[in-house]
Parts: C-alpha cells; structure tokens; sequence
C-alpha cells in the first residue's frame, strides 16, 4: 500500500478524506483552518483526527525516507537481495529497518571485524552449515597465518565463534522475534537499590509484573525511581525460553560444529542480543506511555482551556502566603487592573489580620467585588477561611468564591510577557492579576504560560520535550480558535496562537492597533507589516471584529464566503444589519427547503452551510458560554479532620491521571476518585467519564489524616441538578 492507502486503512476513513487532508496540509494550511473551513474535501474531520493524522503520515514519511537510505546504502555494498528488498518493504517500524541493516552497517572495530581481517570469515560459515563430516579443528588449520595474527588453530576458532557471535546477534528476524517474545512473555521485575532507605517509590522495590499488563502510569513511575536511583529494573524471560529461541534458530545438529553453533547463540544472547532487546522493549514500553501521558495532559488541558469565563465580574485575586503576605489585585470586567495591595491575613499578629480584613472589605465595597479568585497554593485554605468569613459578615454584596489553580503563575509572572504587560508591579503582584483574570476568561490568561507549567499532567518532566511541546501546543492553538478572538482586545500571546500568524505578526498586528487605533474590518489585516494573502487566508475567519462596518467580521465566517452569507440573507428576505437581530426567517427558510437544496443553490458545500446558518444565528458566539459555570462558593469551609465517610459534597475536577481523577472539595488536599469508582459502569480511562473543571457530586469513602489522603466515590451519587 502506498502512504495515503495504508492512512486510511488505519484510520478507517474514505481514501479521498486522506487525500485532500494530506494534500490540505502539505500545502501549508493550518490544522484548525483544514477543520473548520475545509470540511467538504475532509468530510468534517476534527481537529484531533487531523491531528493524529498528521503525526503518522509523517511517522511513515521518515520511515519511508529511511527504508529508501538503507536499501541505497545495502546496493552500494552490493549485496542487495530480493529477500533482502522484500523484507525492507515490509517493515512497519524504524527499529525493524534498523535490524534489517545492521549487519551491513559500518561498525566500529569489533572482535568479529578483526577476526574477518584475518581472513576467517569463510571457516566461520563452514562451521554455521554444521555438516557431520566437519571437524572445526581440522578446518581451522588451513586458517593459521603468522602474518595475520592467527598463530594456531585455537586462534583461529576463537576468531571463527566472534564470527558467528555478530553473526546471530545481526539476524534481524531473530531479534523481531525475540522482542516479541519478551513484550509478550516477558516480565517487568524492579528491586531496591537499597532496601533501607525509604522513598515513594518503595511500592516498587520488590515488584514485578507481566510486560503485557504493566499499566503505563506505572511504567512511567518506574523509569522515574530508576532514574533517581531507588530503583534496579529488568525485563526477564521465563527460564531457558530466551536460549531455546536462538539455539532452535541456528542448531540444527549435535555435531561438533553445531556445539559451536551452539555456544555462540547463547553467548550472543547473553551477553548482546538480550541486553539490547531489553533496552529496545523498555524503549517501547516508555514511548507507549509517555504517548499516552501527552494524550491524558492534552486532553486534560483542552479542558482546562475551553472553561467558561466568568463575564462581567469585577474580580479580586488573591495569592495566598504566609511570611510575605497575601498579594491581592482587583481587575475589572475586561480585565484591567483597578487596585493592588498586600494584606496579612494569615499572619500569627491577630492586629496584622484583622488590618488585613479591613483592607478587602474596603476593596470588595469599593469597587463592587462580585468575584474572588483564591490561588490553591500555600496557605490557600487560611486565605480562603478568612475570605468566608469576610462574606458572611457582607451579606448584601453578592460576592462569592472560587478556588483557582495557581499553576504556572509564578512562571508567568517572572516571563519577559509579564515584565511588558505590568512593568509597573513586582512579581507577586503579576501573579495576583493572573489569578484573576484566570477566572475571568481561563483561555485568554493561560495562552500566557508554557503549557506543561499548567499543571494538569502527570511526570510531564520526563516526556521528551520536542513531542509534548508539540502536542500540547496544537491543544491551545486548536482551542484558540475553536472559541475565536477579538482582534481589537487580544494580546500578542493569544494572537500567536490564531491560524496562520506566528509571534512576529501577532506582534505587528499589536502595534498596528496601538498605533492606527481599532480595526474597523478584517480587510485591514492586510495593511499589517508581513501578513501577506496566504497568512490572511488562514487567519481572518478566527478573528472577530466587534462593531465592524461588515457585521459578517464578529462571525465564524470566512471572508471566502461572505457572497454566499449575502446570497443566502438575501434570499430569506434578510440584509445583512440583520446579524444579531431577528432571523427567525432564516431559520423558516432553512427548516422549509433544507440544507442540501440550498446548499445547492448557494454552490457551497452542506457542512460550510450549515455553519454559517449558526454563524449568523448566533454572531461571536462563544462555544464555552453553552459550558457550566465555574463553582462559586460563598459559605462555610470544611478541614480534613471535618470529613467523615458517607458525607456527600461537590466539588470540582482539578486533574485527571491514568487511575482516576483529584477533585477539590473544598479541604486542603484535593480528593482521589479511582478509575473504579468513577461510575457505576465499567470506565476504561477517566477521560471516558469526567473532564478537567467538570462541577461533580461525591460521597467521602475514607480520610487518612496522617497523610492526608482522601478516597472519594461517585458511584450511586447522582449527578443530576448540578447548576
């Protein structure tokens, strides 16, 4: 099969969906761009999809690449096989192309290179053919050669076996089959480095478990206590299986030659072969579950991202500390900063407290406070009692309470970015802003940090970097534009991130604005110093212009299709001043004739159809609106010691890992819903059953104060009503 013929068998899709996304994307267009505005040549293929696409047609396009190399590299040696031709263009992974080549491939100097210098190749293959007749010894005679360093026969034998050694250890079929024999019969084996010391890694130091069922988290955990030395792992056969592999393979007698034979499969096993098809399985292993870790983080971040805002609330945001003090920063409904201050209400000085309460009530009243976002870091729930406090005694206010991850803040707040937005304030002032606007608008604030400082992945620092920095930034470039941005209040942060505009343009696009003012039309992007058309292209339809001279500009609308939007108002009996106003003729007019007549009236595609009909419906529409809201709290808090089992609360979804999902109750330390109590049905990954920033109903199983461990149940807990 070729490339795009084995994609869509993989994928299961029609072979003209692979085509045009494949040729969609070799010339140049934007994942986002390709789903939203190229869904007839797709067939409305998600972003995810094309995400994952992407990633394996460039998998085969290197494998490919290499395939190509290595078999120029085995012609140019001339020894190049239809076996050998035929086994290459079969091989379905890098490391069976690899294999393939190897014993062709230039080595260092080895023992079996000196041995073939000295000429003993051909008594090396005389010994492999094991012929009854053949007496090693007498055949290594005709071998020894002052001149070549072969003295005697016993030389010459010894260098013949280091023949044979690289011989077998090169077979690539022998080393496919050992690693399935490993990944299949294989067991994961992990012993302390020291028994003594203790660690939380000490699960681990007698464990083992078959390869086949090791849990990927788990996998990942290991490789961590190995790296930190705690841990000494191994993947080990059942006993003899590994020797009976390769002596079934290479013995086919019990003749002197086949004892030969014999004793340099095992030690090639040994002392080569096994060793490195251990590495190449344990290999395997961590790409598989780093894989999954990404996809876990990028789902869990995808989450985090497309949160609801919390529009039109004056918002203070408190991060929490002790010695220092608690830095508060009040912004607006858009998010400007109104008032900063630091207060002290979780200082040991009860005066230092009480001055403390007096500067928030005097904020709170001051600028009409609807909203308090608390950072969950130190300190938190000491901030977030005397903040409970605060409200109860201001009843007639109406403000209420939102724990909110303070991630990455601190990162952000000490960036470059941070330096140019606020160069006024210190960093844990910055930090106090963020977490407000955090709870303002999640996206707009969280495009601000490197996505693996967000903190909703797990053992992100040992994934390798290049992957989920990749993975992880289509997630927030795919959810910057699955909800759109104003092009006249957007920083440059969360410009860079729209379609086809790199941090160079967005910030061009910033100054432009700064300096001509607001844009009155998308048209005028194209005055921006370097957005050229193709850029234009990919850009304009995720970007929004309020009160634009074209109301089509605050749509999902592509400027490519504004004439069939015109054509289609027009024939509802609409003009376009209509957008945002009554279209219930629109709606009549589609629901009469339907989409494929008019899609064939209009000459555009149905699927194009259908999304400008609720572009228009509904203009700068935010798809997180349609999301519940974040949860408020506003009465009294709880502590560990307060838990009881059988106590039902809600809560919120902060993280969700491999085995189970932590949700914040409200207490400390956020509670554990393991993977088997999630549901009352079979769950098979958390991400089937809750999602980051999910509003949940559960019930309290078990609290071990001591360590601060709560174990939590959403089985039998109804989640119905939940805001």
């Amino acid at each position: 099969m070729t490339i795009l013929e084995q994609l869509a068998a993989e994928f299961k899709l029609r072979q003209e969906q692979v085509d045009h996304a494949v040729a969609l994307i070799d010339d140049g267009k934007t994942i986002p761009f390709i789903a939203r505005y190229r869904k007839e040549q797709t067939g409305s293929m998600d972003d995810q999809t094309l995400h994952a696409l992407n990633d394996r047609l460039n998998y085969l396009r290197k494998l490919d690449e290499r395939r190509q190399e290595v078999s120029a590299a085995i012609e140019a040696l001339g020894k190049m096989t239809p076996e050998l031709s035929e086994s290459l263009s079969v091989a379905q992974t890098l490391v069976e192309v690899e294999d393939i080549y190897r014993p062709y491939k230039q080595k260092r100097k080895t023992k079996a290179s000196v041995a073939k210098a000295r000429g003993l190749e051909p008594l090396a293959l005389c010994i492999m053919e094991q012929r009854r007749d053949c007496n090693p010894e007498a055949e290594a005679s005709a071998y020894i050669n002052e001149e070549l360093e072969v003295p005697d026969t016993e030389a010459a034998l010894s260098g013949a076996f280091d023949i044979l050694v690289e011989m077998i250890t090169d077979d690539a079929d022998l080393r496919k089959r050992l690693r399935n024999v490993l990944t299949l019969r294989g067991t994961l084996q992990t012993k302390a480095v020291d028994p003594e010391t203790d660690s939380v890694y000490r699960d681990y130091y007698d464990y083992q478990e078959a390869v086949t069922k090791a849990a990927k988290h788990r996998i990942l955990a290991i490789n961590r206590g190995e790296k930190e030395n705690f841990l000494k792992v191994g993947i080990v056969l059942p006993e003899g299986l590994g020797e009976q592999l390769v002596t079934r393979t290479y013995v086919k007698n019990d003749s002197l030659c086949g004892k030969m034979v014999e004793a340099a499969a095992v030690e090639g096993l040994k002392k080569s072969l096994l060793p490195a098809v251990q590495r190449e399985v344990r290999a395997e292993l961590t790409d598989q579950a780093s894989e999954q870790a990404i996809t876990v983080f990028a789902s869990n971040l995808r989450q985090l991202l497309l949160q609801p805002p919390l529009r039109g609330a004056v918002t203070l945001g408190l991060d929490p500390g002790y010695r220092t003090g608690c830095k508060i920063a009040v912004v607006d409904e858009t998010g400007k900063v109104l008032a900063t201050d630091v207060v002290y209400i979780t200082a040991a000085s009860a005066h230092m407290v009480e001055e403390g309460k007096r500067k928030l009530r005097t904020l709170i009243a001051k600028y009409s406070v609807t909203a308090i976002a608390i950072g969950n870091g130190t300190a938190s729930r000491e901030s977030e009692q005397i903040v409970a406090e605060i409200l109860r005694e201001m009843t007639g206010q109406g403000t209420a309470y939102a724990i909110v991850s303070e991630a990455g803040a601190s990162v952000y707040s000490a960036s470059k970015l941070a330096a140019e937005e606020f160069p006024d304030y210190d960093v844990a002032l910055r930090s106090a802003v963020s977490i407000a606007r955090r709870l303002q608008d999640p996206l707009a604030e969280l495009v601000k940090i490197e996505p693996k400082a967000i903190g909703v992945g797990e053992y992100q620092h040992d994934m390798p970097p290049a992957r989920l920095n990749e993975s992880l930034n289509g997630v927030v470039e795919d959810c910057v534009n699955a909800v759109g941005v104003d092009l006249n209040t957007a920083s440059g942060s969360l410009l860079s991130y729209v379609s086809g505009i790199h941090s160079g343009i967005a910030h061009n696009i910033v100054a432009y604005r700064e300096e001509n003012g607001a844009f009155t039309s998308r048209k005028q992007l194209m005055k921006v110093p370097k957005l050229g058309a193709k850029a234009y292209e990919l850009c304009a339809g995720f970007l929004r212009v309020r009160n634009a001279k074209n109301p089509l500009d605050n749509t999902g609308v592509h400027p490519e299709s504004y004439a069939a939007a015109e054509q289609l108002l027009s024939a509802c009996g609409c003009k376009l001043t209509d957008i945002g106003g009554d279209l219930q003729p629109l709606s009549d007019t589609v629901a009469s004739r339907g989409y494929p007549a008019l899609s064939k009236e209009l000459g555009i595609g149905e699927p194009t159809l259908r999304d400008i009909v609720k572009e228009l419906q509904k203009p700068g529409r935010d798809p997180r609106d349609e999301l519940p809201k974040p949860l408020m709290r506003s009465g009294d808090i709880m502590t560990l010691e307060d838990l009881k089992p059988d106590m039902e609360l809600v809560g919120t979804v902060r993280n969700i890992i491999d085995f189970g999902a932590f949700v914040d109750i409200g207490v400390h330390e956020d509670g554990l819903v393991h993977i088997s109590q999630l549901s009352n049905k079979f769950v098979k990954h958390p991400l089937d059953a809750v999602k980051v920033g999910q509003i949940v109903r559960v019930k309290i199983m078990s609290v071990d104060v001591k360590r601060k461990r709560i174990s939590l149940t959403m089985k039998g807990v109804s989640q119905d009503n939940l805001f």
